[in-house]
């Protein structure tokens, strides 16, 4: 246990020190809010529009598809770095693998999930 006690310390200061800048900037810290200041701000644009505005459930659910198909296409590059030392066994899990993010791409398109109306 002796060991990890300046992997602790050094966790205690980093901690104290993030907590103690930010009462620091709490207390000192102006608070003038200007109509500048309370605008959000898009890119250096006037922004267009409410930023409260509604989007389709669709267009979350393509994102969270397309960040889950994404992920899963990240598996590929390691196996191709090893495709040698692998040999046979590697390429069988691969397919296995493909085949079935393959399966769930065909049951997410007959869904309808990838239809953008």
């Amino acid at each position: 246990m002796t060991q990890y006690l300046p992997i602790l310390i050094l966790f205690a200061i980093a901690g104290g020190f993030a907590v103690t800048n930010i009462g620091i900037s709490t207390i000192l810290g102006r608070r003038k809010p200007t109509a500048e200041k309370l605008s959000p701000y898009e890119c250096g644009i006037d922004p267009v529009g409410s930023a409260r505005e509604r989007f389709s459930v669709k267009f979350y659910l393509i994102a969270m598809l397309f960040v889950i198909f994404d992920v899963e296409v990240i598996f590929l590059y390691p196996w191709a770095v090893a495709f040698k030392s692998l040999k046979l066994f590697g390429f069988i899990e691969m397919l296995v693998f493909i085949g079935i993010l393959l399966v769930c791409y065909l049951y997410i398109w007959k869904r309808g999930g990838l239809e953008w109306e």
